[in-house]
């Protein structure tokens, strides 16, 4: 395993950092507790809300961890879009009784305030997530101690990653659930996406930095078949979901293996950027005429989402989910952590004994 992730896991397993209220601080300690590389999302929380749960963390584990940030978005070039979205929406709005968002909710996601306190009080691990920080960003985290990762969905964006200078990419498949981490959403892309091992082999041949592999993975023998793609470790994002530990709603955990619920679709319906959820009526029915208009359509539908989970009603939800979604396991976190390594070194012909990278024992979570 690369010196970049090796000093922060026994195992090549990485929690992905679900926002929305998912990734939260007991699921990062579990997962890191058990030998993965579990992280906080920081997406849509202010960045004193960020720190408190990162102050919550260092208070269940001493083992690394990281956090997930969003980049900032550019500004809508249809405005008038969204505000035609909002008049479609407004019998959903009527049905759960509540009023819409306001679109013009910010679109930087208290990025800068969130570095600064990365910086002051560093973690072991950041992600970027939507876009390549600048090189200087990178930089600063690693004078501080921090590792960096930032998502790709092509091999041209992986090569951008590298060249800012983070210590690993994230490969996301198509496969994967919640929002692709492209760099520049252009409508015309939506559904082109590499699928993840196609994905994972050509950027490990584009790029000289490690490579983690995202998208779909449920099984030890997926982590395996990435593995030997080259990719240096899986990250897991619908397969920690359906965990206790997670700060799912537990109807979203319930849905993941529901037969009311078969597939997923990539849709901008809940919010203005492709993202892979379960199919549902909301989907189905707004999907189609969503804009391409991130955050703006995030904000809009965030109080029906809201309203819909408050009322138990799945079929109003974003319910995020990765492809493989039916093969969920309601293990707790550190047990599916173990699962998964015990079935990885079943398929690499190594039962019975731990994946241990060079330099994995020790570390804290700074």
């Amino acid at each position: 395993m690369s010196s970049a992730l090796a000093d922060l896991v026994v195992h090549p397993i990485v929690q992905a950092p679900m926002a929305g209220g998912v990734a939260v601080p007991e699921l990062a300690a579990a997962v890191s507790e058990a030998g993965g590389l579990g992280f906080l999302a920081a997406g849509y929380k202010t960045a004193d809300g960020m720190y408190r749960e990162i102050k919550r963390l260092r208070g269940l584990t001493s083992r690394p961890f990281g956090v997930n940030i969003f980049l900032p978005q550019p500004a809508h070039a249809e405005p008038g879009a969204v505000e035609l979205y909002a008049q479609q929406l407004a019998g959903e709005a009527a049905w759960y009784e509540t009023e819409t968002g306001d679109p013009d909710g910010g679109r930087d996601d208290g990025y800068d305030a969130k570095l600064a306190v990365l910086l002051d009080d560093p973690v072991a691990a950041v992600s970027f997530h939507f876009g390549v920080p600048d090189p200087e960003v990178l930089a600063a985290l690693r004078r501080a101690g921090t590792v960096t990762l930032v998502t790709a969905t092509t091999v041209e964006e992986a090569r951008a990653v590298e060249r800012a200078g983070a210590d690993a990419v994230i490969a996301q498949g198509i496969e994967a659930g919640g929002h692709q981490g492209t760099h520049r959403d252009l409508a015309e892309n939506d559904g082109t996406g590499l699928g993840l091992l196609s994905l994972v082999t050509q950027t490990a041949q584009a790029v000289e930095i490690p490579v983690v592999a995202a998208g779909g993975i449920m099984r030890g023998a997926q982590i395996a078949a990435v593995l030997a793609a080259g990719a240096t470790a899986a990250q897991l994002g619908t397969a920690f979901l359906a965990t206790p530990e997670s700060g799912a709603p537990e109807i979203h955990k319930r849905a993941l293996t529901d037969p009311v619920f078969p597939r997923t679709e990539l849709t901008r319906a809940f919010s203005g950027r492709p993202a892979r959820a379960l199919t549902n009526r909301f989907l189905r029915e707004h999907g189609p005429y969503a804009p391409a208009s991130y955050p703006d359509v995030h904000h809009l539908t965030a109080p029906l989402r809201k309203a819909a989970t408050a009322a138990g009603d799945a079929q109003g939800m974003s319910l995020w989910a990765g492809q493989g979604h039916r093969l969920a396991r309601t293990l707790p976190a550190a047990e599916l952590v173990r699962t998964l390594a015990a079935e990885l070194n079943l398929v690499r012909g190594e039962s019975g004994r731990q994946y241990r990278p060079v330099r994995a024992q020790g570390g804290d979570a700074r």
